[in-house]
């Protein structure tokens, strides 16, 4: 067992507890600090509270007779700041948006916003640089669901001189006004957001989730969302009842979000998790998942920003995290016009979603729109519709089901070509899958280069239900279909193990180099 301090700021401390375990142990760990008794955990990321500044502990974890320690000393803190003190009441009634901005226009460097206990309804919130807010555990962000008391954010703003633009709003890929975020951070750096309170968008039919694919002055806000922002943490809080994204950071980097909770029911529309867009250096670490639509959604812009200002998402580790419900676990794209590069999903868990890995592209993404190097190793997933899913002919967009999109005929290379190159797959194991094993189709004209599937496992469920593997024209829904793999240059199937399915265990077309072990 090793102790890796993974977070830490003035009052509290996040450690990753490496023992073997996804995600949790089968045995309660008990965390002791300074001696004293904490809690009792069996999740592989825990967080300790209520610490002191600038100050040594040692953090002790005892699992059977196993026992480690490490001591951390924690942040300075100049001053604290309570709302409560800027005439916040947090009585649930009160429109405490004003006293909370200036608690936070008034934070100097090293200090804390603190927002206790209580419930305090606001609209949006923006964030400014250098600021640590701790949400309280019993506080609770209850935002408004009064679309005519947030401001817009403009999509393109031209500039005096008519050669640059500044982009404010974004909505699914493309600069779009939307209503501010819940928190909103605009061009800010060096900021903490932690705590075991709650923000909750209180969204529901009767308000953003009403005819949600409308345009209704603007489109619906996220939760949080940075707009070119660096040095961002989010830890402990618990996002819930989004509008839309719960989390989207958007052309910002150097990015954690640390042992958070992010919730939305099965049928919220369009309500993802946590989209980097455009996004580098993001760690997402110990987060649970359980949401209306992808869990994780990787995007670099749909063709507009993607091929203007051609920012990958790269380098991006997921790991010891849980994704529950949900379309897919790990999405890239539909929206990857810029590529997607360097990402690394590593001892999570995938439960009860449609999909464990899925990419969406199709022709019109644009020759930027590059994924490779993605890596997924040590994943243990359950009741997943159907485990990998790679979709070159995603019937996304008003031309999405025309023939241009649809065609099973080699098209030429052209600017609107996407490409995927090498996607490695390893010590990955899914227990009661029902559709097919996995479902990978590239183009015609520019195949998939290189998929590697070493040391997988998958059993169907005893009654495994029929479907769709992916989404796109003229698929007829399955059940217990093995591999299904089209137009890739090189298929490497090692140690592969299917159980339970129909037919043959891997079905080809157009494979140029097939290798199975």
């Amino acid at each position: 067992m090793e102790i890796k301090v993974i977070f830490r700021t003035a009052r509290c401390i996040t450690v990753e507890i490496c023992d073997g375990s996804i995600y949790e142990s089968a045995e309660e760990k008990e965390i002791y600090v300074n001696g004293r008794f904490y809690e009792l955990t069996r999740k592989a990321v825990a967080s300790i509270y209520g610490l002191k500044p600038d100050r040594e502990y040692a953090v002790r974890v005892k699992m059977g007779e196993t026992t480690e320690e490490i001591r951390v000393r924690t942040l300075k803190e100049f001053v604290t700041l309570n709302v409560k003190d800027f005439g916040a009441k947090g009585d649930g009634l009160q429109d405490d948006t004003p006293f909370i901005q200036a608690a936070v226009l008034s934070c100097p460097k090293e200090s804390r916003v603190l927002i206790p206990e209580g419930t305090y309804k606001i609209t949006s919130l923006f964030l400014k640089s250098d600021l640590r807010v701790e949400l309280a555990e019993g506080a609770v962000l209850s935002a408004e669901t009064d679309r005519s008391k947030f401001p817009v954010l403009r999509g393109l703003i031209e500039s005096y001189d008519e050669k640059a633009e500044y982009n404010l709003g974004t909505w699914e890929g493309n600069p779009i006004d939307c209503f501010s975020s819940i928190i909103t951070g605009i061009y800010v750096k060096n900021v903490e957001i932690y705590g075991l309170g709650v923000i909750d968008g209180n969204a529901s039919v009767s308000n953003w989730w009403h005819d949600p694919k409308t345009k209704k002055v603007a489109f619906r806000p996220r939760m949080i969302f940075l707009n070119h922002c660096e040095n961002v943490t989010i830890q402990g809080i618990q996002v819930q009842n989004s509008p839309s994204w719960n989390i989207h950071p958007y052309f910002s980097n150097h990015l954690k979000f640390v042992d958070i909770s992010v919730l939305n029911p099965k049928d919220s529309p369009n309500t993802d998790g946590l989209d980097p867009e455009s996004c580098h250096d993001v760690e997402i670490v110990g987060v649970y998942f359980s949401v209306g639509d992808d869990c994780i959604a990787v995007k670099s812009g749909k063709i507009y920003m993607g091929s203007k200002y051609k920012t990958p998402s790269e380098n991006i580790l997921i790991h010891q995290c849980c994704m529950r419900d949900g379309h897919g676990s790990i999405t890239i794209g539909s929206e990857m016009a810029g590529g997607v590069k360097n990402l690394t999903v590593k001892n999570c868990l995938f439960l009860n979603t449609d999909r464990g890995l899925r990419i969406k592209t199709r022709r019109g993404r644009g020759k930027d729109a590059v994924i490779d190097r993605i890596l997924f190793e040590n994943i243990r997933m359950d009741q997943v519709m159907t485990p990998f899913v790679i979709n070159s002919f995603y019937y996304c967009d008003p031309d999405g089901h025309s023939s241009y999109v649809a065609s099973r005929e080699a098209l030429p290379v052209d600017d609107g070509t996407p490409c995927i190159k090498t996607l490695e797959f390893s010590d990955i194991k899914a227990s009661n899958c029902h559709v097919a094993a996995a479902y990978l189709y590239g183009l015609p004209e520019q195949k998939i280069e290189r998929v590697e599937m070493r040391r997988v496992q998958i059993g169907y469920a005893e009654n495994a239900l029929s479907g769709e593997p992916a989404m796109l024209d003229g698929i007829k829904p399955v059940s217990r279909m093995g591999i299904f793999a089209g137009n890739i240059e090189t298929l490497v199937l090692e140690d592969v193990e299917i159980e339970g399915q129909k037919g043959e265990k891997i079905i080809t077309e157009n494979i140029e180099h097939l290798v199975e072990r």
